[in-house]
């Protein structure tokens, strides 16, 4: 850390309460968001009041240190980026303060998808509706004027302001709401009489100039918002605080008209083989009084197609572009009727469509517009370097002239041989148009600005506004002028009359500088001293790897080259951010609300160093371990990303560094080393079935090594089921024919629940399936992988692949009854190892109710099922989740009669595999799964079922009922469990400490 940031921090640190980062792995955290560009902070705060605000903006002021606001790092034009110091109000100052009958009162820092869900329990709803709505914070919203999709229903945030509380550059705190010329002189401090009254004049004085100047669309984000600030003898402030972008005051809190939710609505979807014809027809459907017309393009469709079965059937082939058109009604018969109407306009009369579909069913309508929302990030699962890099996105055209605009846009990406992607909020004008082009290739971001400078010149010709509600950003201000010409001099003057020091956010709405905006682009490249020593990770099954250093990356086994695209896969849209009940990314992030443990943020801190901006060394440190071990590797994140990022390897790939140059914490190993723990307990299980259940055992152990006292354990088998195979002759190969499994027994059925892995047998035999315990199977070691131990994970697996690849041979497919073991053979493996023999064991394993129903898919499942009348409440275990995209034991269980299954989604549970056993996690897993261990108490569930468990521990912790495996069930019901269990009652307590 230089002596600069150190100074800032030690003085902040005295005036501000809130959290100061200065240290150079955070940093870079900040330095990048969704746009192309990277800039490096000399220090973050993250204020927990309106206070911090001010004390940090005072100092700022003091010291000539410009100030940037962020929400959630979003922003496309690099809006939130700045060499001084960042105000992060996403992590502390997010809430909603008051709600009235039609209004809400905000801090910045709330999501906007949160907060209408708050006002949905009254009826109502802000409604503004970019398309990152569901990690937006209000205060992004505010200061970027954001309108999205519905803005022929709502308008722009800016109309929905009653009042803000803001930080103006001078570092005092003023609230802002309409006042009357004539009293102006009587407002709440000088510094606000000056700046209104100063505003007040140049607005009148210029009012000429401005009427002439402003672009002839229906919405406007580029430049300050001038037009109805000042009318009937009134000024508003809050206008032309919404859009500023943080560069005239900071907001604080935000007083905001709701809007009532529609009682019905629906959509109607139209398919086009020309994009021509579909920006027509938007033209025409404004008649219709519609709430929203998105058009999407035929690349946006077509990946769509190939990477979500949802669409895959819904999209024609040939459809070059689809509108998607929503009514809103007071009732779904009146809102159907006029989607006929519309269909028939477009398609039947007008011939410009060839197909249409219409719902009005509210889930079908949430899966159409999920593929408009998520359209961006969809276009980063392109093969290859090209991505669609955000730079001329935020056009806005009269929408009378969209669609002579988007046959100019297309010649201009034919002259310079380059395709983009298209969408558009085609009714009012609004155009997002990303050029696909190579962000490490300077010939590419040469082309890009010449893209912009012709597509910019076209757009002023028909008086169109370069921004619409992603602001100008570092992207847009640079031609800011060209736009506005004779206008534009009056941005600076207002810009000096709110803000003398040019403090706040400097070079965005008014230029700070003459450098190019190319001369901040992300650098996303490695560095050629690297790739000439690129090597591959060693060929063979050995588990000494080698340690972490700067020509010794990577560990795991892909390239530098391959390691270098899937972190600039990342292109930080921040959807990893969500709280939203439809995915379950990230859990983490949802219980600790700081960037670093997002999972962008791991993607930030992999290509920084690979980028050369950190030194390799700084993945060796505590605070990159700290970041790291907020990645529980659950597989959420990859799985829910839209544009498929693998966050958990590259978080192994750093972890594994980290392990490399300083060991195993106490918790760490304690959790990596678990299965040691386990089979060490296992030999004396009376002696340590009694240590676990002694208050004064287990307060020693907890500081030993770190295992939480409160945590409920389970009884360690007096027998291992191995051991118990053996008897059974099952450690032999069988020489029948037919069907046969190897069953690979993981840890908890081996040394705990005995009972689970003899069902399982039980359950196979009874179908005639010849099953195989090998003697010589290890654990899976995926608690070990968790940690990024992966010398001894690597052990564990060459040992393990060793046996079950020769079993695969002789025609034996391997089944695992626990989930994260077949994660860890299935995927982990040949990330560890680069063998055939690793490849071969992944392809060949199988989950044990996936198993079974591949079996019944067949016809070759036993259905002699004896009832069992029982509600059943299902979890799916976050690596189910990420293995398959059904529940094959939700369907196993739907089987049984009589048995009536629950899905419960309320998120991961919480345990993490080994993460919820030690003090230093306990209470956090159990926050993360409470809504879960809530839901399974509920008095119409009889018993809990799941596949994981460690989710069945972290159930039965706060739980009032038993959590048992689908197999149990399933072999209750054919009647080949031990006739002396009974899987209905209570959960025993006796060795469990509380």
């Amino acid at each position: 850390m230089d002596l600069e940031r150190e100074r800032i921090r030690a003085d902040l640190r005295g005036i501000v309460r809130g959290e100061i980062r200065c240290d150079d792995t955070f940093l870079e955290l900040y330095s990048t968001d969704a746009s192309i560009f990277q800039i490096k902070p000399l220090a973050v705060v993250r204020p927990k009041r309106t206070a911090d605000v001010l004390a940090t903006v005072q100092y700022a002021a003091e010291n000539q240190i410009p100030v940037h606001a962020r929400g959630a790092g979003t922003g496309t034009a690099g809006e939130s980026l700045g060499r001084g110091i960042v105000i992060d109000f996403a992590h502390s100052m997010r809430r909603i303060l008051e709600t009235g009958d039609d209004w809400v009162r905000v801090q910045p820092g709330v999501i906007l998808a949160n907060l209408n869900r708050h006002l949905a329990q009254r009826g109502r709803i802000f409604g503004p509706d970019p398309a990152t709505r569901s990690v937006t914070t209000m205060g992004s919203v505010l200061a970027l004027d954001a309108s999205g999709s519905h803005w022929l229903q709502h308008g722009a945030a800016h109309d929905h302001i009653l009042e803000l509380q803001v930080v103006l550059a001078s570092g005092e705190s003023v609230t802002l709401l309409p006042t009357d010329l004539d009293h102006v002189s009587q407002l709440e401090s000088p510094e606000l009489v000056r700046i209104t009254s100063g505003l007040a004049e140049l607005l009148q004085s210029h009012a000429d100039k401005i009427q002439g100047h402003l672009p002839q669309t229906f919405n406007q984000g580029s430049g300050y918002h001038l037009s109805g600030i000042v009318q009937e003898n009134q000024i508003d402030l809050c206008k032309i605080m919404a859009g500023s972008e943080g560069t005239l005051g900071l907001i604080t809190q935000a007083k905001l008209k709701t809007s009532p939710r529609s009682p019905a609505r629906g959509l109607v979807l139209l398919f086009f083989e020309r994009i021509d014809n579909a920006a027509k027809a938007a033209v025409q459907l404004r008649q219709f009084n519609i709430s929203a017309c998105d058009l999407l393009d035929r690349r946006i469709l077509s990946i769509a197609r190939e990477t979500d079965p949802r669409y895959s059937n819904l999209i024609p082939e040939n459809t070059e572009a689809m509108l998607l058109v929503e009514v809103s009604g007071n009732s779904q018969a009146e809102v159907h009727d006029r989607l006929e109407q519309i269909a028939d306009r477009i398609r039947r009369r007008r011939r410009m469509a060839f197909h249409s579909l219409i719902t009005t069913n509210p889930s079908e309508v949430g899966t159409y517009w999920e593929l408009a929302r998520r359209m961006t990030p969809i276009l980063y699962r392109l093969k290859g370097n090209t991505r669609p890099l955000p730079f001329i996105e935020d056009i806005v055209v009269p929408p009378a002239q969209m669609p002579a605009f988007l046959a100019k846009v297309q010649d201009v990406m034919k002259r310079h041989e380059t395709i983009a992607s298209i969408f558009a909020h085609a009714a009012h004008g609004h155009l997002h148009v990303r050029p696909l082009l190579n962000l490490a290739d300077p010939n590419d971001l040469a082309k890009l600005e010449r893209i912009a400078d012709e597509i910019y010149e076209e757009l002023f010709q028909i008086h169109g506004s370069i921004s619409g509600e992603s602001g100008d950003g570092i992207s847009r201000t640079p031609y800011l002028p060209r736009q506005y010409g004779s206008l534009y001099d009056l941005f600076g003057r207002i810009k000096h009359l709110f803000d003398p020091q040019g403090i706040l956010n400097p070079g965005k709405k008014v230029l700070a500088s003459t450098f190019s905006p190319m001369e901040l682009v992300r650098r996303v490249e490695l560095p050629a001293n690297t790739l000439s020593t690129e090597s591959q990770v060693d060929t063979n099954d050995d588990a000494s790897l080698p340690a972490g250093s700067e020509m010794e990356l990577p560990i795991l086994n892909w390239t530098m080259e391959e390691m270098a695209n899937t972190a600039r896969s990342c292109h930080g849209c921040g959807r990893c951010r969500t709280y939203g009940a439809d995915t379950r990314m990230c859990p983490v992030f949802r219980f600790d609300s700081r960037e670093e443990a997002s999972p962008r943020a791991k993607a930030n801190l992999l290509r920084s160093v690979l980028s050369g901006q950190l030194s390799p060394d700084r993945l060796d440190t505590y605070d990159t371990k700290e970041l790291l071990d907020t990645c529980f590797h659950c597989h959420q994140c990859r799985l829910d990303c839209p544009s498929n990022v693998d966050i958990p390897k590259m978080a192994l790939e750093m972890k594994a560094h980290n392990v490399d140059a300083n060991g195993l914490t106490q918790d760490s190993s304690f959790q990596a080393k678990i299965h040691r723990w386990a089979l060490w307990g296992n030999r004396f299980p009376h002696v340590t079935n009694w240590a676990l259940g002694n208050r004064a055992m287990r307060w020693l152990l907890e500081r030993l090594v770190g295992l939480a006292k409160q945590r409920k354990l389970p009884h360690l088998a007096h027998r291992s089921f191995i051991k118990q195979a053996a008897r059974r002759g099952l450690t032999t190969a069988t020489r029948r024919s037919g069907r046969k499994v190897l069953y690979f027994v993981d840890m908890y059925a081996n040394l705990f629940d005995t009972q689970l892995a003899q069902a399982f047998v039980n359950v196979l035999d009874h179908n005639r399936i010849a099953v195989y315990v090998h003697p010589k199977q290890q654990t899976s070691g995926m608690p070990a992988i968790a940690q990024g131990a992966v010398t001894l994970a690597a052990r564990l697996a060459h040992r393990n692949v060793q046996a079950l690849a020769e079993a695969v041979r002789q025609g034996y497919t391997i089944v695992a009854t626990e989930p994260s073991a077949v994660m860890a053979l299935t995927r982990e493996y040949p990330n560890l190892l680069n063998s055939d023999d690793s490849r071969i064991v992944a392809e060949n394993t199988r989950e044990a109710c996936e198993f079974l129903w591949d079996l019944h898919h067949h016809g070759e499942l036993e259905l002699d099922l004896k009832p069992l009348n029982a509600v059943v409440g299902f979890h799916v275990p976050c690596h189910l989740r990420a293995l398959h995209e059904v529940s094959y034991g939700q369907r196993i269980l739907q089987l049984i009669p009589g048995l009536s299954v629950r899905s419960i989604e309320k998120g991961c549970s919480g345990m993490a595999g080994t993460f919820g056993l030690t003090r230093k996690n306990f209470r956090s897993s159990l926050r993360i799964g409470w809504e879960l261990i809530v839901a399974m108490r509920s008095k119409k569930i009889q018993i809990g079922s799941t596949e994981c468990s460690a989710c069945k521990m972290q159930i039965e912790q706060a739980g009032n009922k038993a959590v048992v495996h689908p197999i149990k069930l399933l072999a209750k019901s054919y009647g080949v469990l031990d006739p002396d269990s009974d899987l209905f009652a209570p959960i025993a307590h006796d060795l469990f400490v509380s």
